[in-house]
């Protein structure tokens, strides 16, 4: 074998090699396209985590939010349904989805007070919601064409705009308001370029769940703009403390409304990749954009097959999350109690979730002098083997926030907090 053709040498020998014998070496870099993405939750922070485990030290992984990695198990119905599924479900299906799982969907949906009226025919399944993000974003946006997005945001929206060509225009949400969107400011940076609003809510990463009369409002501000309504509902059933969750579709019946959603978080199955996007409103005036999405959804051929048998199951069964949401319930009580740890932390405050699977704590400059949230993530990391995102990686301008996942049990959400709050103590940069 030649050393052109063996991977065991190191790359400047090879480089040397082919230059050597006359072969000319062309550098390949990223594509320019990838300058605007960030996903830090999956960031340089994991490659060294896996390092470390790879050297045998313990990982507190709090930077994703995967209940499987904290022993939470799927729901039998459905696990039940996928092996059932899998003698006949190894050829391609409709591209939009198998009919019984679109047919569950709008089940689903017409039991939502004021949700209004779809058919199958306007149900997209995929490959998570990720995947349905992107066709969405790829079948709607012109070189230059603005979405307002908010921050901080769950980054794959912001990626995704960039990506398709788009520029990503981020609203603020306010801290002290319960992370709630500053409307006044949302409509200041609206432009003729302006094509769409996304809503993401219950909200990652900051855990708000926004009153009706907020979305009512984004909904008008959309109305009066002529703009497209994107409304990530993925957390739509994790609501703490009473709290109520008002689908942007509900208040915006005469208004053309995307509403994804999936069974990763609420059914804890996020590695089946199993989403939906729903179609509501007037479409007349859309033809185009909703062909360019039939047409993306042809080419992925068809989301994945055994996935989609899950659908059913998930939306007709037992709804286990409500026991785990409510006070007592695993889900609650880890909540609480990394929220109470982190409000005890000197020069650290947090809003309590009201939804979703996490916390988006503000450390105090006057108390945290923090100039780069990055290293402080690493630096813990390297310190505690606990693993957060920093805030600045869900598009939040300052390096004062992080964000952690609180699916451990309650004990061990505890004492990672409490392994914070010591580090905190006395960390410097």
């Amino acid at each position: 074998m030649s050393p052109a053709q063996t991977d065991s040498r190191p790359f400047e020998y090879r480089t040397w090699w082919l230059t050597l014998v006359g072969m000319s070496v062309r550098p390949l870099d990223q594509s320019s396209k990838l300058k605007n993405v960030l996903y830090e939750i999956r960031g340089k922070a994991v490659v060294e985590a896996a390092r470390m485990e790879a050297e045998g030290k313990k990982v507190l992984w709090l930077n994703t939010g995967n209940p499987a990695e904290f022993d939470f198990e799927a729901p039998y119905q459905i696990v039940g349904d996928m092996i059932a599924s899998i003698p006949h479900a190894h050829g391609y299906s409709d591209s939009r989805g198998i009919l019984p799982a679109r047919r569950a969907v709008v089940t689903r949906y017409e039991t939502t007070p004021g949700f209004p009226r779809f058919d199958v025919d306007d149900v997209f399944l995929g490959n998570g919601v990720s995947e349905l993000i992107t066709m969405v974003m790829q079948a709607l946006l012109d070189e230059g064409d603005e979405v307002l997005i908010p921050s901080p945001d769950y980054p794959l929206w912001t990626a995704m705009t960039s990506l398709a060509g788009g520029t990503p225009v981020h609203y603020r949400c306010d801290e002290p308001s319960g992370w709630q969107p500053d409307l006044e400011m949302l409509e200041s940076l609206i432009t003729p370029r302006t094509k769409a609003l996304v809503i993401i809510n219950p909200n990652n990463p900051t855990g708000a769940v926004y009153s009706e009369g907020t979305v009512r409002a984004l909904a008008r501000i959309a109305a009066d703009h002529g703009l497209l309504l994107l409304s990530d509902e993925v957390y739509d059933r994790i609501l703490y403390d009473g709290a109520q969750h008002t689908p942007t579709a509900t208040v915006a019946p005469d208004q053309l409304v995307l509403t994804f959603n999936g069974l990763s978080k609420s059914y804890r199955v996020c590695g089946y990749r199993s989403g939906w996007l729903v179609v509501t409103g007037p479409q007349a005036h859309a033809q185009g954009f909703l062909e360019g999405i039939h047409l993306l959804a042809s080419t992925r051929l068809c989301p994945n097959v055994p996935a989609q048998h899950a659908v059913q199951a998930a939306l007709a069964g037992v709804q286990t999350i409500d026991g785990l949401v409510a006070p007592g319930g695993r889900l609650y009580e880890q909540m609480r109690v990394a929220w109470e740890g982190l409000n005890a932390i000197p020069g650290v405050s947090c809003q309590r979730a009201s939804g979703a699977l996490y916390l988006f704590p503000h450390l105090d400059p006057e108390v945290h002098e923090i100039h780069d949230d990055q290293k402080l993530v690493y630096d813990l990391l390297t310190s505690e083997q606990i693993l957060l995102v920093p805030g600045r990686g869900f598009n939040w301008p300052n390096p004062d926030h992080l964000r952690l996942v609180t699916l451990p049990e309650a004990r061990v959400m505890h004492e990672a907090v409490e392994r914070l709050g010591n580090f905190l103590a006395s960390y410097r940069q």
